[in-house]
């Protein structure tokens, strides 16, 4: 074991996914792990103040099921005593979209598991928190992170405690996993490096959700519901998903100023309105838990790390600290949770490097361009909405009609659903809808349309 450590001691800014996989990742290659986390921390699984979007339907892609299970083996078993409800890939949520109504059910293969956000980060951090060199501090505000004086490595972090005392903590690596990435901004300002570029999207998306008790009566034909609006003249949507503890958690929402209202008759209102009427019928006679809880999102954001020349040694920036999915397509979690398994692939790869730290920041924003590109592309769907902001892909009209001649054919053949539902999940890379066989058969179909 002692061969293997690259350092004595790795910082992780944030004990929200993103760090907490990253943490997971580090605890076999660094001597000690502490995790500085600034909300107070509940031992059982709970909302927190520094994660409001928890409050919302959050979907965990089999991708990023299968790399925590990585991380920490034995992690759906977790799931699964938590009270997860355990969901068929293809059959188990009806999905309908216009044309589709619902898209044909099939049993892809696979389960995947619906919890809500607090259950599936309570059972990470009870994983990490089991590591014996993996400490987390909670109540711990991180305020910069410290770097020598001419700037090219970090040396620590300073941060206020829970009895508002400033303390400072050394590391020879900071993870950044706060969210959006202030602290790595702040450092590179500090220190009079560029910032890294920026893609946007503007969506403008708003969105509010409820907790029901699932009747006795309830359907049996699904689990959950997934409803889109014909686009591009209405954004409107809702997701309808089975929690722990017999509940549905509802999302609905819209873009650009058609958000539904934040109370209890006004969302069942918006509710009724949308395309289809299911998961209206469904909560409209099912007990309401709790109130309404709303959010909003105004854009996606890419930041392009990896073309700046030279990160200070031993930082990294990771999760939405690098780049922000719309939620609409429940990415976030899964794509940090493979970022953290990449982290740990390359660790593994360059310990026996010269000066595996100093090689980790480039090897990192090397090879996680791949891994984002996917989820990226399905972002720039959002285009379809003639509000969103940004730069329109020049090609954008093509890539819609190949789209929908997509799902004609896999809603007729269930080999090419699963293979769009591997993509959905981030399982396969969107290049594979690049295959010559598979092209020539959507290009069939557009010439039917």
């Amino acid at each position: 074991m002692a061969s293997t450590v690259i350092g004595k001691q790795a910082v992780v800014i944030g004990a929200g996914m993103a760090g907490l996989t990253a943490a997971g990742a580090l605890s076999d290659r660094f001597d000690q792990v502490v995790v500085l986390e600034r909300d107070a921390l509940s031992s059982e699984p709970a909302h927190r103040a520094g994660t409001p979007q928890a409050r919302h339907v959050h979907g965990l892609l089999l991708s990023g099921q299968r790399a925590l299970s990585e991380l920490f083996p034995g992690f759906e078993q977790d799931l699964t005593r938590a009270g997860a409800v355990p969901l068929r890939a293809g059959l188990d949520v009806r999905v309908e979209r216009p044309g589709y109504d619902p898209f044909p059910q099939r049993d892809l293969g696979w389960f995947g598991y619906a919890a809500s956000r607090p259950t599936i980060e309570h059972a990470v951090r009870r994983r990490v928190e089991s590591r014996g060199n993996t400490t987390l501090y909670q109540r711990c505000r991180v305020q910069e992170v410290l770097a020598t004086p001419n700037g090219d490595a970090v040396t620590g972090v300073r941060y206020e405690n829970g009895d508002g005392a400033s303390e400072t903590i050394a590391a020879d690596l900071v993870v950044d996993a706060s969210g959006r990435g202030a602290l790595t901004l702040a450092l590179l300002q500090s220190i009079g490096r560029p910032l890294p570029e920026e893609t946007t999207i503007g969506i403008d998306l708003g969105y509010a959700t409820c907790v029901f008790a699932i009747p006795d009566d309830a359907s049996t034909d699904w689990k959950g519901v997934m409803t889109f609006g014909q686009a591009p003249q209405n954004s409107r949507g809702g997701l309808m998903l089975p929690l722990e503890g017999n509940r549905w958690m509802v999302t609905i929402g819209g873009r650009h100023g058609d958000g539904p209202p934040g109370d209890a008759e006004g969302f069942l209102t918006y509710a009724k309105a949308l395309r289809t009427p299911t998961i209206y019928n469904a909560i409209s006679r099912a007990k309401r838990l709790d109130g309404v809880a709303r959010y909003g999102f105004p854009e996606s954001v890419r930041r392009h790390f990896e073309q700046l020349y030279v990160l200070p040694r031993g930082l990294l920036p990771i999760g939405d600290a690098i780049c922000r999915f719309n939620p609409v397509y429940g990415q976030g979690m899964s794509v940090a949770a493979l970022e953290a398994c990449l982290l740990q692939r390359l660790i593994e790869r360059l310990g026996e490097d010269s000066n595996p730290i100093a090689a980790l920041g480039p090897a990192f924003f090397a090879e996680v361009q791949t891994l984002i590109e996917t989820p990226w592309s399905v972002a720039l769907l959002d285009f379809v909405f003639p509000d969103t902001r940004g730069q329109r892909p020049a090609d954008f009209e093509t890539t819609l009609k190949f789209g929908t001649a997509l799902t004609r054919l896999a809603a007729e053949d269930p080999a090419v659903h699963k293979l769009t539902i591997e993509v959905q999940h981030l399982l396969k890379p969107r290049s594979v809808y690049r295959d010559p066989t598979l092209v020539q058969r959507v290009l069939a179909k557009m010439a039917e349309a």
